[in-house]
């Protein structure tokens, strides 16, 4: 891939910016990054990671083969403005802010390629879950480039562009829930007795055995569960107390909210 710029710098820039540069999808001269005025956000990026600043005179984003958008949805509308004069028309987006939709992008940078992702924080050791959607003008090769780039940031899953606001309720804020079960978990094991550190261990190498296997063995989760809940034993009355106090329907409802506040934003941008 060309030259590529990052409009924003903030955790989500800088976790892409370590997963494309540590799996040498792109090389660190060819990556730029500018944000609204912080410049020592910008200093410490440049010195962590070796890549450029977008200067003054804005040769980057005439240059650029991509532009990430990875603004503060507030603050998109401006950023917008400040690069639109400066894109030629073969310039690729990809956009990874919640809510915003391609429609918003196009009204703000013309009718171009345009991809809308939502990658998580996990991107930042390469275990992100996105998903992404693509606009008609998205070429095979252009398609490809943003696939892998996303790729390089843990799993990718190319989904109608409607069903992002899911993904962003589901995995997007997905290890906001995961760390706040832990938050939980550990608490309950600590006033029990257990150590923090004992405890905090535990539950991550049962989070970690979980997930691999359901990765490893592909049974469904209904199926490993009853493999766990023996009749009249403790996983039993773990999960009665579980389903007394509706753990499926607030999650359900945990979803939901979220859902319907990436459309909020979406709208508001």
């Amino acid at each position: 891939m060309g030259t590529i710029v990052f409009v924003g710098a903030g955790s989500m820039a800088e976790a892409i910016i370590a997963g494309i540069l540590s799996n040498e999808v792109m090389d660190a001269k060819n990556v730029y990054v500018m944000n609204k005025s912080d410049d020592e956000r910008l200093s410490f990026l440049q010195e962590t990671y070796g890549i450029s600043v977008v200067c003054q005179e804005r040769n980057a984003l005439r240059e650029a083969e991509l532009i990430v958008l990875a603004t503060k949805p507030k603050d998109l509308q401006q950023a917008m403005r400040d690069i639109a004069d400066f894109l030629n028309e073969n310039t690729a987006v990809l956009s990874v802010i919640a809510g915003v939709s391609i429609e918003t992008i196009e009204k703000g940078l013309g009718k171009r390629p345009i991809a809308r992702s939502m990658p998580n924080t996990s991107a930042t050791i390469g275990m992100s879950a996105s998903g992404v959607s693509m606009n008609s003008l998205v070429d095979s090769n252009m398609r490809k480039r943003i696939l892998d780039l996303l790729s390089s940031i843990g799993v990718v899953k190319e989904v109608e562009e409607d069903e992002l606001h899911t993904v962003t309720a589901l995995s997007g804020s997905g290890p906001a829930y995961v760390y706040y079960m832990v938050e939980a978990l550990e608490e309950a094991a600590i006033a029990k007795g257990l150590s923090n550190e004992v405890a905090r261990e535990l539950i991550i190498q049962t989070f970690e055995g979980a997930a691999a296997m359901l990765r490893q063995t592909r049974v469904e989760p209904e199926v490993l569960r009853r493999n766990v809940t023996s009749p009249g034993g403790t996983t039993e009355a773990g999960l009665k107390a579980l389903e007394s106090r509706y753990f499926k329907e607030t999650i359900q409802e945990c979803i939901n909210s979220a859902e319907r506040r990436s459309r909020e934003l979406g709208a508001m941008s």
